[in-house]
C-alpha cells in the first residue's frame, strides 16, 4: 500500500489518468485503510481509484464516506447465456442452448463465474458443450424427472412417484437439490398461469410448462410449492435424504385437493350426522323441507321448489380450504333455478374472498348440474350455521368422552391409589 500511494503522486507518462483498481478491498487491514484516507480525501487530479468489493459492510465508514458508491446488479441468466453464445460462436465451439442456460443459472448473476464455468465445461466435454454433460458437471437435476413427478401427482399415482424417486436414487441424484429445482419449476408454472408471456418463447421446456399450468389449479401449485420448500428445509431432520424426499412427495399426494367429478360426488350416499342427544343440540328456528327425488333422478338434478337443508347440502359440495369455511359459516336465504342466496355474519366477513366465493359458486353449479349464480349478503343470522352445529357436536362428543373417563372404575381406582388427577385437555373422543 505504501508503494501504491507513493507512485500515485507522480503524473502518468503516456496517458491522462492513473487508474488503480483494488479488488476485494474489504480484505485490507485497518492500517492500510488509514494510510489511504489522506489520498482519498484529497486525491491528485491524475489519479482514479476503483475499489471493488462483495462485502461493503467490512469497509470502514471513514473510507465509504469519501467514495462514490455504485451498487452493481446481478446479470439476468438470459443476458449471460447470450454473451456465452457469442463467445462460443467466436471460438467456433459447438454448443446446445440448454447447456448455456444451465451454466447461466449456475453463475448466479456473475459473468466472471459464468466464463470460468464455461472454461471448465469445454475441458469437461472435450470441446462440445452438451446439455447432458453440463448437468453431470454441475450436478443439476434432469428436468425430465421433475416433469414426470408432477405428472404423477396430477394422476394421483403414488406408485409412479416412488418409482421415479427410486430411479433418482439409483443415479445418485441429490434430493435436496431436486426439491430446490422442483420449487423453481413450480414457481415458473405459477408464472405461466398468471402471466404466460413471462415464459420466454425460446425456453426449452416452455410447452411442457404451459401444459402443466393448465393441468393444475393455482391452489395446487401454491400448495406444492410450499410443501417443496418446507421439505427442503426439513430434509436434514429426516432419517436420510431419500426418506425426506419421498415423504415430501407423499405429503403433496396426501394434501392434494380432491378431484372427484361432480356426477360421482352427487351419486355418493349422503353422510349421516353423528348421533347425539337431541336435547343438547339446539335445532334451527326454521327447518326447510327436503323433497326426496325419485330413484331414477340424480341427487344434483332435484327440483329447487323445495329448498334443501343447507347443513346437509354444504357437506356434499366439492370444496376445500377457504371456500369450505365460507360455506360452513353461511345460512341459506333462498334458492331458485339459477341463483343461491346465502347470508354471512358480519364477524366472518373476512371469509368472503373472491377466490372462495368463485370456488363455492363453481361447486354449486357442479352439484346442481347447471350454472348457478351465488349471492352472499352480510347480516344477522338467527339460525345455527353448519360450523356452529359441527362445533356443538364436537363439544358434546368431548363431554361424553370426559364423563366416560371420569366414571371409569379403573381410572377412579388409579386416582385413589396414586393420588392422581385427570388432565381434561388430554382426553380426545374417538
Amino acid at each position: 500500500m505504501r508503494d501504491l500511494l507513493e507512485g500515485a503522486l507522480y503524473a502518468p507518462t503516456n496517458a491522462r489518468f492513473k487508474v488503480y483498481i483494488i479488488d476485494e478491498v474489504h480484505m485490507l487491514s485497518k492500517s492500510a485503510f488509514n494510510a489511504m484516507l489522506k489520498t482519498l480525501e484529497e486525491p491528485p487530479a491524475h489519479v482514479k481509484f476503483i475499489l471493488a468489493t462483495t462485502d461493503p459492510q467490512k469497509i470502514p465508514v471513514t473510507v465509504l464516506s469519501r467514495c462514490l458508491q455504485f451498487n452493481l446488479k446481478q446479470l439476468p441468466p438470459a443476458l449471460i447465456a447470450s454473451h456465452l453464445q457469442y463467445v462460443l460462436e467466436q471460438e467456433k465451439i459447438e454448443f446446445e442452448a440448454g447447456a448455456l442456460s444451465l451454466v447461466a443459472r449456475a453463475a448466479q448473476g456473475s459473468m466472471r463465474d459464468a466464463l470460468s464455468l464455461m472454461d471448465q465445461a469445454i475441458a469437461f466435454s472435450f470441446g462440445k458443450i452438451e446439455e447432458a454433460a453440463m448437468r453431470s458437471m454441475l450436478g443439476a437435476i434432469d428436468q425430465g424427472y421433475l416433469f414426470d413427478l408432477l405428472l404423477a401427482l396430477r394422476q394421483q399415482n403414488g406408485a409412479a412417484l416412488l418409482e421415479i424417486a427410486d430411479n433418482m436414487a439409483t443415479r445418485s441424484i441429490a434430493f435436496e437439490a431436486a426439491l430446490q429445482d422442483m420449487a423453481t419449476l413450480l414457481h415458473r408454472i405459477a408464472l405461466a398461469q398468471t402471466v404466460p408471456q413471462a415464459i420466454a418463447d425460446d425456453e426449452p421446456e416452455r410447452v411442457r410448462m404451459l401444459d402443466l399450468s393448465q393441468a393444475f389449479t393455482a391452489e395446487e401449485v401454491q400448495l406444492f410449492y410450499q410443501i417443496a420448500i418446507h421439505g427442503r428445509a426439513e430434509i436434514d431432520l429426516a432419517p436420510d435424504e431419500y426418506a425426506g424426499f419421498t415423504m415430501t412427495l407423499l405429503r403433496m399426494l396426501a394434501f392434494a385437493p380432491s378431484r372427484v367429478p361432480a356426477a360421482q360426488l352427487a351419486a355418493q350416499p349422503v353422510a349421516q350426522p353423528v348421533q347425539t342427544p337431541r336435547q343438547s343440540v339446539p335445532l334451527p328456528a326454521r327447518t326447510l323441507p327436503v323433497e326426496t327425488p325419485p330413484a331414477n333422478v340424480p341427487t344434483h338434478a332435484r327440483k329447487t321448489d323445495a329448498a334443501p337443508d343447507w347443513v346437509q347440502l354444504s357437506g356434499q359440495l366439492n370444496v376445500q380450504a377457504m371456500a369450505q369455511q365460507l360455506a360452513k359459516h353461511c345460512v341459506l336465504d333462498s334458492l331458485s333455478d339459477s341463483q343461491v342466496d346465502l347470508r354471512l355474519a358480519q364477524e366472518h366477513k373476512h371469509l368472503q374472498t373472491k377466490m372462495a366465493t368463485d370456488n363455492l359458486q363453481t361447486a354449486l353449479s357442479d352439484y346442481f348440474g347447471r350454472p348457478i349464480k351465488l349471492s352472499i349478503v352480510l347480516g344477522k343470522i338467527a339460525v345455527a350455521t353448519p360450523a356452529k352445529i359441527e362445533h356443538q357436536t364436537q363439544q358434546i362428543r368431548q363431554n361424553l368422552a370426559s364423563d366416560s373417563i371420569a366414571q371409569d372404575a379403573f381410572v377412579m381406582d388409579a386416582q385413589s391409589v396414586l393420588d392422581a388427577s385427570l388432565t381434561p385437555d388430554s382426553i380426545k373422543p374417538v
